[in-house]
């Protein structure tokens, strides 16, 4: 006895008692999100110094960026996981900035809590976001991950240098809020 459905409806039918599983990493329309390192090692925070007036009065100068500067841009951004800040985690210290201020150029490498940390790249995305709303133009910002410190470290590496691929994940509403949410300020 032959099947009287045409070929093509017969490949769109699903068995009822299997339905098709949700989508990887998705659950009921959330995304379901699992922490990487439950129990970080929280550090104390640095006394925040004062910085120096500059001795020209002159509006229209360059005024000098220091590493103490980027440091105080960049020590709150929050953790995408944990209440704490990057500071707190121990993942950006102002000995991991480097900066020459001749060649507009900054560095910033930083150290993930777990050498698997799934959150590495959005880590980085928010270091850069909050260096290019903070700095002038002129600076070429490079954010790394400290060597050895991340089991995919090239590839997190390329990603967040590569102007197109931070321009389409800006473009990205989901990860925007995120990035948007770290970067906003704590009133502890």
């Amino acid at each position: 006895m032959q099947n009287s459905l045409p070929p093509r409806r017969r490949e769109k039918q699903t068995s009822p008692s299997h339905p098709r599983p949700p989508a990887a990493g998705f659950r009921r329309g959330k995304m379901v999100v699992g922490l990487i390192n439950a129990n970080p090692v929280i550090y104390e925070k640095k006394e925040r110094r004062i910085r120096q007036a500059p001795e020209t009065t002159d509006e229209n100068a360059a005024e000098p960026i220091d590493q103490l500067e980027i440091f105080d841009h960049i020590r709150d951004i929050k953790d995408p996981e944990h209440p704490y800040s990057l500071e707190e985690l121990n993942v950006v210290t102002e000995d991991s900035i480097e900066i020459s201020d001749e060649h507009s150029h900054v560095r910033v490498t930083f150290t993930p809590t777990v050498e698997h940390c799934s959150m590495a790249t959005v880590i980085g995305l928010c270091l850069r976001v909050k260096l290019m709303r903070s700095l002038p133009p002129r600076y070429k910002v490079d954010i790394r991950v400290a060597p050895g410190s991340h089991a995919t470290e090239t590839a997190v590496n390329k990603q967040l240098n590569d102007k197109e691929r931070v321009a389409a994940a800006l473009e990205n509403p989901n990860l925007l809020d995120i990035v948007e949410e770290c970067l906003s300020p704590t009133f502890a």
